[in-house]
C-alpha cells in the first residue's frame, strides 16, 4: 500500500504532515510494503479554492490513501472516485502518523467533515 502525504518541507519520514491538500508544497509517499519513501513535485500548486485536481497534482503516481491535515470537499471526491481513500493526520511526523495508520488510529474523511474555504472561520475540521 504506498500512502501519500502532503508535506510543507520533505524530511523523510521526519516531515511534519502539511494541514491541507490543495496548498501543499510537496508530497511524500510511503510504500508501506517495502518502507520506500518518495518525493513528489506537486504539478498542480497554483489553483483557485475549489479548482484542485489532485490527480494532476500527484502526477499520474498510484497511491492507495491521503494522510492531510485537511481537505475540501471536491479534492476528496475526485480521490474518492479515484479509489483513493483520505485520512485525517495528527499532530506530528509522517512517522508517527504511520504508525497511527497501522494501528487503524486515523479517521478517514467523509465528504461533510472538509474545508469549506481558507478564511479563519470556515468551519474546517482541522
Amino acid at each position: 500500500m504506498k500512502i501519500c502525504f502532503p508535506v510543507e518541507e520533505n524530511q523523510g519520514l521526519e516531515s511534519k504532515v502539511y494541514g491541507h491538500f490543495g496548498s501543499a508544497p510537496g508530497f511524500v509517499v510511503v510504500d508501506m510494503s517495502t518502507n520506500e519513501v518518495t518525493s513528489l513535485n506537486i504539478n498542480d500548486q497554483v489553483h483557485q479554492h475549489g479548482g484542485c485536481n489532485p490527480l494532476a497534482g500527484l502526477g499520474g503516481y498510484k497511491v492507495d490513501a491521503v494522510v492531510v491535515g485537511g481537505i475540501g470537499g471536491g479534492a476528496l471526491h475526485k480521490l474518492n472516485a479515484a479509489g483513493m481513500r483520505v485520512f485525517q493526520a495528527q499532530v506530528g511526523t509522517i512517522a508517527d502518523n504511520v504508525a497511527l495508520f497501522q494501528s487503524d488510529g486515523l479517521s478517514e474523511y467523509m465528504p461533510g467533515h472538509t474545508c469549506g474555504g481558507h478564511g479563519h472561520s470556515h468551519g474546517c475540521s482541522h
